[in-house]
């Protein structure tokens, strides 16, 4: 199965694993791959710059380091992503949100989220504890 991790459940694996549902722990059994977005480091580089996000280093160095140690796989942003999400519904107005959605579509994951991603046609899986 491929997952495609939200930036908040990401972040909760490096710094707070004890939020993350026993769920998520049996994905992590080397069958699975794990991906994280690019749009997902852009809005970790965006909270971190306007002070909602600490982190312990930069998040230039802090990411590249955390999904080498943990196994993740980067995802790049393509043209066919930011395009499709032009086609989505209104149901949920967050711009980083509506490109993970896009992007599992496409690329055949399942995504972490909120529940409230549920109202799209895509298969999410809420791990927060």
């Amino acid at each position: 199965m491929r997952l495609l991790l939200d930036a908040q459940v990401w972040l909760w694996l490096q710094q707070d694993p004890g939020r993350v549902s026993a769920e998520l722990p049996r994905l992590e059994n080397g069958r699975n791959e794990l991906l994280l977005s690019a749009s997902s480091t852009w809005e970790i580089a965006i909270k971190y710059r306007i002070g909602r996000l600490q982190l312990p280093e930069p998040p230039a160095t802090y990411v590249p380091k955390r999904l080498s140690s943990s196994g993740v796989t980067p995802m790049a942003v393509e043209l066919a992503h930011t395009l499709a999400v032009a086609d989505l519904p209104d149901h949920h107005r967050d711009p980083f949100d509506r490109l993970l959605i896009t992007q599992a579509g496409l690329e055949g994951a399942r995504l972490t989220a909120d529940p409230q991603i549920r109202a799209y046609d895509v298969e999410v899986l809420w791990v927060g504890a």
